[in-house]
C-alpha cells in the first residue's frame, strides 16, 4: 500500500550526512520524495512509498554512527501522483 509521511527529525541531524544517507537509502528502497535541513538545526523529509519500507529507511538512519536522532514527528499526509524520485532540497 502507497503511503506518504511528513517526518522532522531532530537531534545531530544536520553535519553529519543526514540529507545523502537519507536519499540514498531511499533510492535502494524505491522510495520517493524529498529533504531539507531547517534553520533551526532539524531535518524535514517527506517520503513516500510502501510502508514497510518507509519503516525500513527510518531503521537506517537511526543506525548510522555519525547521527543522532533525538525525536522525530511523523504525520501521514496524502499521496502525491507521479512523483518518481528522491531528492534533496536546499
Amino acid at each position: 500500500m502507497l503511503i506518504r509521511k511528513h517526518v522532522y527529525f531532530y537531534g545531530r541531524v544536520q553535519g553529519v550526512g543526514f540529507r545523502w544517507r537519507a536519499m540514498q537509502a531511499a533510492k535502494d528502497l524505491h522510495l520517493t520524495g524529498w529533504v531539507r535541513n531547517m534553520y533551526n538545526g532539524n531535518v524535514e523529509m517527506e517520503v513516500q512509498g510502501n510502508g514497510v519500507m518507509i519503516e525500513r529507511l527510518f531503521q537506517e538512519l537511526n543506525s548510522d554512527r555519525f547521527i543522532r536522532i533525538e525525536k522525530t514527528e511523523i504525520l501521514q499526509i496524502p499521496t502525491l501522483e507521479g512523483e518518481s524520485e528522491f531528492s534533496v532540497r536546499g
